[in-house]
């Protein structure tokens, strides 16, 4: 939280602020709410949220403060499948996003070798890189059953070969 006036501000909600937006108190709600929100909500989960803090938060209020906020560039817009956009800050650097496909779960992650990469890529072709995203979709893959020591395998094995 930063200190903004009398009010101690959300990082999203300084964004809002330097980008010059009147802060009532229903967006500030919402700037705080997405600002500590650790995944990707959609709206519907925003309103979620946002309504338990303050009951007089309408859902279009929320997709109106969405809608200006992602105008400002202060968030962006992930479709990572489902059928609803989720929204993450501008501000959250260099990382990437693996999308499982079964559940929805998206887990972040950077990596400076992809990263490198693209930039090579891109001056390769006569383009200095301005901005890149990458989204993996995929299924989690079954955790191995485990090995059986190999005495219990041995002692298993005697026991067969006796009957």
């Amino acid at each position: 939280m930063v200190a903004s006036g009398d009010v101690m501000e959300s990082r999203i909600g300084q964004m809002c602020i330097e980008r010059g937006l009147k802060m009532t108190g229903q967006r500030r709600v919402i700037a705080r709410v997405l600002s500590e929100a650790e995944d990707h909500p959609d709206v519907e989960e925003l309103y979620r949220r946002a309504v338990s803090l303050d009951a007089r938060i309408s859902v279009a209020t929320v997709y109106r403060t969405v809608r200006l906020l992602e105008e400002k560039g202060i968030l962006e817009r992930r479709d990572f499948g489902g059928g609803r956009a989720r929204y993450e800050a501008t501000e959250d650097g260099d990382h990437y996003h693996l999308i499982d496909v079964d559940t929805g779960k998206v887990v972040e992650f950077e990596d400076a070798e992809h990263t490198a990469l693209m930039h090579r890529i891109a001056a390769r072709m006569g383009f200095d890189l301005v901005s890149h995203r990458l989204e993996l979709f995929g299924r989690r893959k079954p955790t191995p059953p485990e090995e059986k020591p190999a005495r219990a395998a041995r002692a298993a094995s005697k026991d067969g070969s006796r009957r």
